[in-house]
């Protein structure tokens, strides 16, 4: 069993049971809560005072509640934030708040804190300048108002701020989005369509449509060479790079010769020796000679 007497550590019995050895811990941790609030903990152990020897810097910790541009950025944003009127600053208020502000910086950074001092001492020129009475012969005509000049400065330098906030506001390569680089083979290869079957079988019968157009009623023999058609066939192809299907027929000369002279054009691809193509489906289909692989 566990036994404790008062200012006396607990002192636990081998023999004691799981149930009271648990009570251990809880009356440990109700003698700590007792010597006061924790302030850290050391690897899981409270620590209610800090070691004597420990060193802690000056500069550990710093905290900016705000961060400001500059003297303008810090007098426009006390303006803004007690709802003053920007042309009727009151310039007694403002400036004792500024001049809080400074205090704080000159605790910490010194080269800062001389370009927020020039403006504290135009703040209080221009509180100077309104407190003095104003001349007889300048109360005759509207007299200047110290501060114009200052909210002139003011008025410009939130106009820019604006302008900034929306400039930052366009997307920026690198920070927005990123830009992508595409490979692209300049190697262009002219692939030409296959001529198909309806296509072909569609300008012979335009071909023939043509040559009954011109046909004449005469009962004629006549011998016909398909050897001496692809003959004529490939001269003239030889004279030009391309030439239309329907250009190598003369229809003039009757249905007979147009078909002999198809008949020698399908011979003549057969044997690889022209190519019909086009350049398209349903374009026109031209004729030229085969190229042979050298």
């Amino acid at each position: 069993m566990v036994s404790a007497e008062a200012g006396d550590a607990a002192v636990a019995d081998p023999g004691a049971e799981p149930e009271a050895l648990n009570d251990a811990p809880a009356a440990a941790g109700d003698a700590a809560a007792d010597a006061g609030p924790a302030c850290a903990r050391l690897y899981g152990a409270p620590l209610t005072r800090l070691p004597n020897d420990l060193y802690i810097p000056p500069d550990a910790l710093e905290i900016f509640l705000e961060a400001f541009e500059g003297p303008l950025d810090l007098l426009l944003y006390l303006i803004r934030k007690q709802n003053f009127n920007i042309l009727d600053i009151p310039m007694a208020e403002v400036t004792l708040q500024y001049l809080k502000y400074v205090d704080q910086i000159r605790l910490h950074n010194l080269e800062l804190a001389a370009e927020y001092l020039l403006m504290a001492a135009m703040l209080i020129e221009i509180k100077s300048r309104m407190l003095l009475p104003q001349k007889k012969a300048d109360t005759e005509d509207e007299a200047d108002d110290p501060r114009a000049e200052l909210v002139r400065r003011l008025l410009e330098y939130e106009q820019i701020k604006l302008a900034a906030y929306d400039l930052n506001a366009v997307p920026l390569v690198e920070r927005d989005f990123q830009r992508t680089s595409v490979f692209i083979d300049q190697t262009v290869v002219t692939v030409w369509p296959e001529v198909n079957l309806e296509d072909l079988q569609r300008a012979w019968a335009d071909v023939l449509r043509r040559a009954k157009l011109t046909q004449r009623h005469r009962i004629s023999r006549q011998e016909l060479s398909v050897r001496e058609h692809m003959s004529s066939i490939l001269r003239q192809l030889q004279s030009s790079r391309f030439v239309e299907f329907a250009e190598l027929f003369d229809t003039g000369a009757g249905v007979p010769v147009v078909v002999v002279h198809f008949v020698a054009m399908l011979e003549l691809a057969k044997e690889t020796l022209i190519e019909i193509t086009q350049a398209e489906p349903y374009a026109p289909i031209y004729v030229r000679l085969a190229y042979s692989p050298a």
